[in-house]
């Protein structure tokens, strides 16, 4: 399963994930037969508060116990976005706009009341989250 949830969706979304999660684990196999791996990914252009943000997920983890695994840092993207002069397709060109984003990816091990707080807390201006749900399968197959 997977959600993509923009600054202002994330907590309506989210909330909405955990419901239908929180469904499974109720009406399924209790939560020790289906072990699940919540993977938050949160992208930002502004590095600094991506940082603390992905810092502060730690901190919290850490205080509870949870089993976190990351923060991962992937190789920042580099985008460039042409700008028009006038509104005329044909019009001359400013230079383009760059501009990079900074992606971190933490892997919430079982701990879903933990993965779903850090989803539906609100987030600073600029960070996007994206959170997506795996189940892991166990030794005996199921």
């Amino acid at each position: 399963m997977r959600w993509l949830c923009s600054n202002r969706t994330a907590r309506s979304l989210v909330r909405l994930s955990a419901v239908t999660i929180g469904a499974f684990l109720q009406f399924g196999r209790p939560m020790t037969d289906v072990p699940f791996v919540t993977t938050l990914t949160l992208e930002s252009g502004d590095r600094a508060v991506l940082e603390r943000v992905v810092g502060d997920v730690k901190r919290r983890a850490e205080r509870k116990g949870v089993e976190l695994k990351g923060p991962h840092a992937e190789t920042p993207v580099e985008r460039s976005v042409p700008q028009a002069k006038r509104c005329d397709p044909d019009s001359p060109r400013f230079s383009p706009w760059r501009y990079t984003i900074y992606v971190r990816r933490l892997e919430v091990v079982g701990h879903d009341e933990f993965a779903r707080s850090v989803a539906e807390e609100p987030l600073p201006e600029g960070i996007h989250l994206d959170v997506e749900v795996d189940r892991v399968s166990t030794p005996d197959g199921r």
